[in-house]
C-alpha cells in the first residue's frame, strides 16, 4: 500500500504518538492520518529516546537564566570599562 508524504507538524506526530500510548490501535490510528505503520513506530521510537529530556526542562532554564544574569552583568561591566577608557582618552 503506498502513502502519500505528508506535512505533518510537530504537534500532530505529538498526538499520533500520545494516541497509540494511550491504547488506540496502529491500524486505526495510521488509516486516520493516513501515515504507513512503519512511520508510526518511528516516531514512536523518537518520541521514547527524546521523552527523558521534557524533565530537564526546568534544569535547563534555570542554567539559562543564571547564565543571561551574568552575561548581562559582564556586558555592562565591559561597557563601564570601554567608556572609562574613552574618557581617559579625551584627557
Amino acid at each position: 500500500m503506498a502513502f502519500n508524504k505528508l506535512k505533518l507538524s510537530d504537534k500532530d506526530k505529538f498526538n499520533i504518538v500520545l494516541e497509540g500510548v494511550k491504547g488506540r490501535p496502529v491500524a486505526d490510528i495510521c488509516t486516520a492520518y493516513g501515515i504507513s505503520q512503519t512511520y508510526y513506530y518511528r516516531l514512536k521510537d523518537r518520541f521514547l529516546q527524546k521523552g527523558s529530556e521534557v524533565f530537564n526542562l526546568d534544569k535547563i532554564s534555570k542554567t539559562e537564566t543564571k547564565l543571561s544574569l551574568e552575561n548581562r552583568k559582564l556586558k555592562q561591566c565591559v561597557a563601564e570599562l570601554t567608556l572609562e577608557l574613552k574618557k581617559n582618552e579625551e584627557w
